[in-house]
């Protein structure tokens, strides 16, 4: 039988991503099991440790605070959802607020996208007036405006933190 592939905390840290010194906080607030140690003292991480570390840091970039991914890291990486209702629709709760921020986030692209079409126009003009010419001789791609009306929903959908189509 083969002995159980383990890792350094320097080899964990790259692997995931995550600083040791954050996965060693982890282990602190027991977010992630006690690791293992060799004879001298040192950390030995498994490959499940590394995937429950993966799991903290994707939903870390979701806004997730810590303590409340507690109970998703207390459930094995094979368990049945349907086991665990309220642990899914938390889940469904939580991807609906992402989806959300990206639709503002969206909004937000879109108006600085106007705004940066607006003086591209606007620096056209003097451009021009100079040395004659153009910015589409000058092969920079156009990208495509945002009238003034489609962005009249952006102060009151990003308020509400609905999507554009929702607002009307």
């Amino acid at each position: 039988m083969m002995a159980e592939q383990t890792f350094t905390i320097k080899q964990t840290a790259e692997q995931t991503g995550i600083s040791e010194d954050a996965i060693r906080y982890y282990e602190k607030i027991a977010l992630l099991r006690r690791a293992d140690r060799k004879d001298n003292g040192h950390r030995i991480y498994r490959q499940e440790d590394i995937n429950t570390i993966r799991l903290m840091s994707c939903l870390k970039k979701t806004g997730m605070p810590l303590e409340k991914m507690r109970p998703f890291l207390a459930v094995s990486a094979d368990t049945d959802p349907a086991e665990y209702p309220e642990l899914v629709e938390h889940i469904r709760s939580h991807r609906e607020n992402i989806v959300s921020q990206i639709a503002s986030l969206q909004q937000v692209v879109d108006f600085i996208d106007m705004k940066l079409e607006e003086g591209r126009y606007r620096r056209d003009c003097s451009d021009e007036s100079q040395d004659g010419v153009s910015e589409k001789l000058r092969g920079e791609p156009k990208s495509k405006p945002v009238s003034p009306v489609e962005m009249s929903y952006f102060s009151v959908s990003a308020k509400t933190g609905k999507s554009p189509a929702s607002v009307k």
